[in-house]
């Protein structure tokens, strides 16, 4: 996610914000992150997501999108935010703006392998997203944060459905 702060220097007429689903998926103490391959943070490590497409949920947009970026099963859960996402073009101006709902998803089976949109997925320890050599999309930590307590709220366990 770019940082949704800055002010871009132009709107194109032709940017539409774009509907798309972000899943934070958590077990134990991890949370799952997929490397960009693409812009906006192409390299970057954040939550797998993507866009919606015409006549899907937001439950199964999130469900797809991580299946496609991690090869891994989740459940949805809650949606419990939103963010935006800017793309911006070397001038500054807006390239692309996507509008983000953050879904609390729980692991239900797989291991992260990196799919589609992905260069790499895997596992973080919640303490390693403090790391400063670790390049993040904006607000990874506070959004990973947001979920735990969400989840603590829901009194949803983050472990497999199975166990």
């Amino acid at each position: 996610m770019s940082d949704s702060r800055r002010s871009p220097t132009r709107v194109p007429a032709s940017v539409r914000p774009v509907p798309a689903v972000i899943g934070i998926v958590l077990r134990e103490r991890d949370v799952l992150l997929v490397r960009r391959a693409n812009p906006p943070d192409a390299g970057c490590w954040g939550f797998p997501g993507g866009k919606i497409e015409a006549g899907e949920s937001i439950a199964n947009a999130v469900v797809r999108e991580i299946a496609e970026e991690t090869t891994m099963d989740v459940e949805a859960l809650d949606a419990f935010t939103a963010l935006d996402a800017f793309d911006y073009d070397a001038g500054g101006d807006v390239r692309q703006h996507f509008v983000m709902v953050a879904v609390l998803c729980r692991w239900l089976r797989g291991t992260p392998a990196a799919g589609d949109d992905a260069l790499d997925a895997r596992w973080f320890d919640l303490a390693e997203l403090d790391r400063d050599d670790l390049p993040m999309s904006a607000g990874v930590r506070d959004v990973a944060r947001r979920a735990i307590e969400r989840a603590a709220v829901l009194g949803h366990a983050q472990r497999p459905a199975n166990t």
